[in-house]
Formats: structure tokens, C-alpha cells, sequence
């Protein structure tokens, strides 16, 4: 989730800056972006998010730049065939809906702070007379809005290392929407000068850091510590914890050998096993520590994406 979207908007309001929100609020066939894209656009002819560009985002701005200069809102169907996008390369074949909302600041700085903080579960809406107001927990007929969406907290991802593959890993991961914690016993390494600030640090005894509960939302862990040793130890504890996955770094034969440890020695079932990925990763050819990190937050983006699909059932 793109929060920069809210947090410009908050600032906004600070500054009483006008700002036309313009959403996706429906698509048909193929569409270059989904329901719920947006994009921000300002009086000077600058853009915050996208749209998915091209015409289709040229078309949007000019009803936006409308839309600020006479205060109405507008909505917004445009067909991406041949005659509309051929000349941006946006034939797609699909249709978006969208709405353009004038002075979206005006919703105010403790809403759209609100959900840039994503602390708990809030739903918000765009109604059918085109106001932008928080939906609470009322159960009402989707025909009622224009918009309707929920912000959840983001999934969380937990590192165990803080060595080279978790420094690539944590920012990547913070990009990609996930809340990261890293935990190691290496005070050197773990701390501020490795990692960025929205990074929560745990760094100690590992007696004592592998007790850390685990918080309400989603979560996923991924071990990457300084040896087999403190891998095996660091699974030992988090096998038995409620993660939606577990991925560790290492070889095919690591895991036959640590995988016949656990189960001999009756340190986890062979169901708990099973929800461990190692070497863990999709295989691109990864070779360098960059390349190691995409590779590692496309496997849990991709199996974030089927948590979501499962409890959308």
C-alpha cells in the first residue's frame, strides 16, 4: 500500500494546499492498474502516485485540473482501446471507472493521519454525493459509495541476522509495505547505522529477544543469522510460532540435515517443517546481495498475495 498518498494528503491539510484525489473505483479486462489506484494532482500541474500513466493519466489530470478550478467533483469511464491509447502504447483492452474528488485536503489532517499510521483496521469511504468521511463499523449496502476501503495494518516481517542479507532485506521489505524487525546479538551491527529508522531494532541476549511476542498482524519471519548454529536456534523457537511463513537461508543439504535434527529429536512436527522454505527464495540466479534480497521478497511477497486470496474466499 502506497501510504505517501495519505501522508501528502496530510500534508495538505496542514497547508490548506488544494489537491484533486482521483481513485479507481472500478475495472473491466485489462486495466494498467487495479481498483482503489490513486493519484494526487495539484493545481501546478504536478502528480503524486499514479494512475497508470500514459492517456489515460493525461485524460484524469485534465478532469482534476477541472475539478480545481470550479470546486466540482467528477467521475470518470474510459475505454483503453485503440483510438484512446494508441499513441502512449495503453491498449489494454479494458475499461476503468474513477472518481476525481476537489480539495480531498480538506477531509482534514487527523483523517488522513489517521490512515497513514495504520495502527488498527479503518474503513473509509467516498459516498454517493461525493464526501470522503470514515465509515464506522456500520453495515451499509456497497451501492451506497462511490469508494469504500479498508486500511489494515501492514504484514509484519521479522529478521532473524543483521548481517549483510538482512541490511539488503529490511529496506527492500520496507518498501514492499511490510512493518520489519530485525533481532541479533550483535550490538555492532544492529542499530541505526545498518538499518533505516522505521526499522523496530531488537538486539540482545538471544535468550531473551526470541521471547518477543509476536504482534496482531500477519506475520512472516525470515532467519538469515551468522551460521547454522544460530539458524537451528533461532527455528527452534520461531517453528512454533503462529507465522504465515518461514523462510531461512541456506543449501538443500542444510535443510536435510537441520529437517532430520528437528524431527529425531522431536523439536517440531513434521507439519511445523513443512511451513519452512530453505533455501529460501525463487530462483532467479541470484548471485549478489542484492539480487539475494529480491529474490527472498518475492517469495514472501508471493505468498503474502495468497494469504490475501485465501481470506478472500
Amino acid at each position: 500500500m502506497d501510504d505517501s498518498i495519505f501522508q501528502s494528503l496530510a500534508a495538505a491539510a496542514t497547508a490548506d494546499s488544494p489537491v484533486a484525489l482521483s481513485i479507481i473505483t472500478g475495472a473491466k479486462g485489462s486495466s494498467p492498474q487495479k481498483i482503489g489506484a490513486k493519484a494526487l494532482f495539484f493545481a501546478d500541474r504536478s502528480i503524486k502516485g499514479t494512475l497508470g500513466g500514459g492517456c489515460l493519466e493525461a485524460e484524469v489530470q485534465r478532469l482534476a485540473l477541472l475539478s480545481l478550478r470550479d470546486g466540482k467533483p467528477r467521475t470518470f469511464e474510459l475505454v483503453l482501446d485503440h483510438d484512446f491509447g494508441w499513441d502512449d502504447g495503453l491498449i489494454c483492452g479494458g475499461k476503468v471507472l474513477g472518481v476525481v474528488i476537489p480539495n480531498a485536503q480538506r477531509a482534514g489532517e487527523t483523517f488522513w493521519t489517521g490512515l497513514t499510521e495504520r495502527k488498527e483496521a479503518k474503513t473509509w469511504c467516498v459516498t454517493n454525493s461525493f464526501e470522503i468521511a470514515p465509515v464506522n463499523g456500520v453495515s451499509r449496502p456497497t451501492s451506497d459509495f462511490l469508494y469504500l476501503e479498508t486500511i489494515t495494518p501492514p504484514c509484519v516481517l521479522w529478521i532473524a541476522g543483521s548481517g549483510h542479507i538482512a541490511q539488503a532485506v529490511a529496506p527492500l521489505a520496507l518498501q514492499l509495505d511490510f512493518a520489519v524487525s530485525v533481532f541479533d546479538d550483535r550490538p555492532e551491527l544492529t542499530n541505526y547505522n545498518h538499518f533505516p529508522g522505521p526499522v523496530s531494532i531488537h538486539v540482545g541476549n538471544w535468550g531473551e529477544i526470541l521471547t518477543v511476542p509476536l504482534p496482531g498482524s500477519p506475520s512472516f519471519g525470515l532467519i538469515v543469522t551468522r551460521g547454522h548454529n544460530h539458524d537451528a536456534l533461532v527455528l527452534e523457537s520461531w517453528i512454533h510460532r503462529p507465522f504465515e511463513f518461514l523462510g531461512m537461508i541456506g543449501s538443500a543439504r542444510k535443510w536435510r540435515i537441520i529437517s532430520d535434527k528437528f524431527l529425531t529429536g522431536k523439536l517440531a512436527t513434521q507439519e511445523e517443517m513443512t511451513r519452512v522454505a530453505c533455501p529460501v527464495g525463487v530462483r532467479i540466479g541470484s548471485k549478489s546481495v542484492p539480487e539475494i534480497a529480491v529474490s527472498i521478497m518475492a517469495q514472501f511477497i508471493e505468498k503474502r498475495a495468497a494469504r490475501v486470496a485465501r481470506n478472500q474466499i
